[in-house]
């Protein structure tokens, strides 16, 4: 089909409008890949791969067909870059202007050619800068051939072309996952410093939290997977961000997970490494990616030679000659989330798999390094003398393996839900899918359970006290559940409530509408617009910083499939506009990761000095009442002079309760304990707080009877006012009956 000479004197033309990809200089263009528009073709291509150099001026090729028949053709080039024609040519090899041996005739059998040609100046400066300055810009060139008499076509073979940038770098990749990293370190160390006081999930870090920045990074990859035509530069922003969805390509795993899937039901004809390695992937769009040419590139792509070398056979393929250079060349058309993942080199029906053995690592490296650092602490304290400040964590062990488990289900459980639906709806093993629907149920119960027993124990704190503050204050619940609600105010703790109702659509929503793409942007619009009216209209996070920080993350997200309107195919908006959308959107999300990054920098400055308020209260009402139960009458030291105003918690915190209770006269302007705050105990089998002791007697006695060895001296004091809390008596006149005035 194509001869050598044909290539290299119509290749600056299909240069012209191949303005991405990959390539070896800055002033180099490239093919990526290639696949075939006609099947059932008399004339085909094995193997294409071209460059163009534009400093030399010069075109390395490496090309090898087979044609069935000797013939006559005329070739047309056909050039488009964002969907717009920028140049057509047609022409005949054999005409004196354009004359190619090679192809004039068309030879029957196999051919190959590799070599190099010079580029005349008239062709090279027909190709614009631009083509070698900016990154995965979309542009695609097909080459007809036609039968000369009848104008029957004969072949056509389509290629994109890259000039070498590409915003999809190991760098930038590398850079995300360290802000990442940055931030799960720092809600570590916050974590650790709550260990350490007592409390240990105690302390909440300042956003951005870890949870926060990595659901930021899924919300990437996931606008991603969405099945709409996204340019090639977008779509090439995404897959830096495949590694928050632990979608990591590992071959050696993709290899064990197919032959896990051959033995429980599963297909492996075009779902394997193995088929995905020698495949073309053709987008929605029409662009084409190939693994074979990537592999190429990657490895050094062609050698330049200055020689033309050329090779003719004219055995038939019918006779069982082939050429020794030519490979199968595979097409297939991919969307959606089957697109995203399997341009990483994962096969669709292993997505799932992948993502649940990556996670099974995660959890292992949790659970090994917990335990390391507990055995680091035990030995600690066998030879030398053991920090008060990381008793905490000898005493919680388990809880801090439980609660750093519970966490990463809670970072994880949107994406767990669309790769669980997925695997139902597109998996082949029968095993994988079962793997799926435990996952799914396991995850689902543990979020539930948690938020159940918050939800029980807020009731019945509000029954008790009014409201759900115990919550906070109780170093009980804090311990247990304050990883769902630690940023929240106290009116507001239920919040995380809706946020997993928000993460579990938005994965129902891109799996189940997967390869329908308007359908899954409305869907995913309304829930970003309701989840951004939530937090808008609640501000429900107790820093400012915390509100400001997650409202904006939300606003972009909203925006983001606002862009993403623009891409979808039924609206048919030009592929000029879809590309600088998707510029525009690259740019509001590399700000987005920016800004993520300097505030992580800035509260790695101030992380150790400021403290989760909720804790810092609770701290400071224990505080108080510790040095409450150590007075005595003859050491009261400044207690009577106590300002209640300083009191913590004092204004807002037992107000319904005091209402109610005996000892609500303690506030008078003639108690010399106003201001003092009872203690708050929890009773043994049920671990909701309750009021302590009054400090008034509750019962008829003036003595109040009690074992504890530290009893306060105060309540075996007289009371202040009546029994039971009755207004005290009033000093009254005696009653002088018999007695008149002065005389």
């Amino acid at each position: 089909m194509l001869r050598p000479y044909f290539i290299s004197s119509t290749l600056p033309l299909l240069l012209l409008g191949s303005l991405s990809g990959r390539g070896l200089a800055d002033q180099i263009l490239t093919t990526s890949g290639f696949s075939e528009c006609l099947t059932g073709s008399n004339i085909t291509v094995n193997n294409l791969e071209l460059q163009y150099n534009n400093d030399a001026k010069l075109v390395t090729f490496n090309v090898a067909g087979t044609s069935r028949t000797s013939m006559n053709v005329t070739a047309t080039l056909n050039v488009t870059a964002y969907g717009r024609d920028v140049y057509r040519n047609t022409f005949n090899p054999c005409s004196s202007d354009t004359y190619v041996e090679q192809l004039c005739p068309v030879p029957a059998g196999t051919f190959s050619a590799t070599g190099t040609q010079h580029i005349p100046d008239k062709y090279a400066s027909m190709i614009p800068s631009i083509a070698f300055s900016v990154p995965d810009i979309a542009a695609q060139a097909t080459l007809e051939l036609s039968e000369l008499n009848t104008g029957t076509k004969v072949a056509c073979i389509s290629s994109r072309v890259n000039n070498g940038k590409t915003v999809n770098v190991p760098a930038v990749s590398y850079a995300a996952a360290g802000v990442a990293g940055a931030a799960l370190l720092l809600t570590g160390v916050s974590a650790i410093g709550a260990v350490g006081a007592g409390s240990t999930a105690g302390a909440g870090t300042a956003s951005p939290s870890f949870t926060e920045v990595i659901t930021v990074f899924q919300g990437f990859a996931m606008n991603g997977m969405m099945s709409v035509n996204y340019p090639p530069v977008y779509r090439s922003f995404t897959k830096i961000f495949a590694f928050s969805g632990c979608l990591l390509p590992w071959d050696s795993m993709q290899k064990s997970i197919d032959s896990f899937r051959q033995s429980t039901g599963g297909n492996l004809t075009t779902e394997s490494v193995e088929f995905l390695r020698n495949a073309t992937l053709v987008y929605e769009d029409g662009t084409t990616k190939s693994k074979r040419s990537l592999d190429l590139l990657t490895a050094g792509f062609l050698r330049i030679r200055d020689n033309l070398e050329t090779s003719v056979n004219t055995a038939t393929p019918s006779e069982g000659i082939h050429p020794s250079n030519s490979t199968s060349t595979i097409e297939k058309t991919v969307h959606g989330i089957q697109a995203y993942v399997e341009q990483l080199s994962i096969p669709s029906a292993n997505t799932f798999m992948t993502v649940l053995l990556i996670v099974a690592c995660v959890v292992a490296a949790i659970a090994v390094g917990i335990l390391l650092f507990k055995v680091i602490l035990e030995t600690w304290a066998l030879f030398g003398s053991f920090p008060k400040s990381l008793s905490g964590f000898r005493k919680h062990y388990w809880g801090t393996m439980a609660r750093a488990i519970v966490q990463l289900i809670l970072v994880l459980y949107g994406i767990w839900v669309l790769y669980c639906i997925f695997q139902f709806t597109h998996g082949d093993s029968w095993a994988a899918k079962l793997l799926a629907g435990l996952t799914l149920a396991l995850f689902t119960g543990v979020l539930g359970f948690f938020s159940f027993k918050i939800w029980n124990a807020a009731r019945t704190l509000k029954k008790m006290e009014g409201d759900a503050s115990g919550l906070y204050e109780n170093k009980d619940f804090w311990m247990k559940y304050s990883i769902f609600y630690d940023n929240y105010k106290k009116d507001l703790w239920w919040i995380f409530i809706p946020v997993i109702i928000y993460m579990f659509a938005k994965g129902c929503v891109l799996a189940f509408a997967d390869g329908h793409g308007l359908a899954q942007t409305i869907a995913q619009l309304t829930i970003e617009v309701c989840m951004l009216g939530l937090l808008v209209w609640n501000r429900p996070f107790e820093r400012r910083s915390g509100n400001v920080i997650n409202i904006v993350i939300q606003v972009v997200r909203a925006l983001s499939i606002v862009c993403i309107l623009v891409f979808v195919e039924e609206l048919g908006i030009s592929q000029t506009t879809q590309t600088v959308t998707g510029v525009i959107l690259i740019a509001v999300q590399s700000s987005l990761t920016a800004m993520l990054a300097i505030l992580i920098a800035v509260n790695a400055i101030i992380i150790c000095c400021k403290e989760n308020p909720h804790r810092r209260r609770r701290k400071e009402a224990e505080k108080l009442n510790r040095d409450l139960d150590n007075l005595t009458p003859l050491d009261a030291r400044n207690s009577l002079l106590m300002d209640p105003t300083k009191a913590p918690m004092s204004s807002d915190v037992y107000s319904s309760d005091r209402k109610h209770s005996d000892d609500s006269f303690m506030n008078e302007p003639g108690n010399p304990y106003r201001g003092a705050t009872p203690m708050r105990t929890t009773t043994a089998g049920f671990q909701a707080p309750q009021l302590g002791r009054p400090f008034a007697p509750s019962s008829g006695s003036l003595y109040h009877p009690d074992t504890r060895e530290d009893q306060n001296l105060v309540l075996g004091a007289a009371p202040l006012g009546g029994i039971g809390g009755t207004p005290p008596r009033q000093p009254t006149l005696p009653q002088l009956s018999g007695y008149g005035g002065y005389k």
